[in-house]
């Protein structure tokens, strides 16, 4: 069949629990969001071996894993964690939290803001 120590991506992906099914995992690769050793990949039944290295996107992040070994099952996490080794990098903006994503500071208990309480926030953040 395969060789020794290569197992399809599709299984791979579902026992290293990146994904909820195996038929999730085919779907993900079909659609070309995984790259085997930089190369696109969209055949769910490639073979990964120890030593490759994936780069998955997944909706809105980037996971980088090299391939430790093969998996023998789905089983808990700590088990799937011996699957793969964690390259990815960490977030573009290095901890930081943008102005923008902070709430603006309202008195508490004042309620849901209005459309003009909204339209003033925007006025001040633009000025700034």
């Amino acid at each position: 069949m395969s060789g020794e120590g290569r197992q399809r991506i599709d299984k791979w992906l579902f026992f290293a629990r990146v994904v909820k099914s195996r038929s999730l995992a085919a779907k993900v690769v079909q659609s070309g969001r995984v790259r085997l050793n930089r190369d696109k990949i969209d055949l769910p039944s490639q073979q990964v071996k120890p030593g490759d290295v994936l780069t998955i996107t997944l909706e809105r992040r980037v996971i980088v894993y090299r391939v430790l070994e093969p998996g023998t099952r789905r089983g808990p996490a700590e088990e799937a964690r011996t699957l793969y080794e964690d390259l990815t990098p960490p977030p573009a903006c290095g901890g930081e939290v943008m102005a923008d994503a902070l709430p603006p500071v309202r008195p508490q208990g004042s309620g849901r803001p209005t459309k003009k309480d909204r339209r003033r926030m925007d006025a001040l953040r633009d000025d700034e």
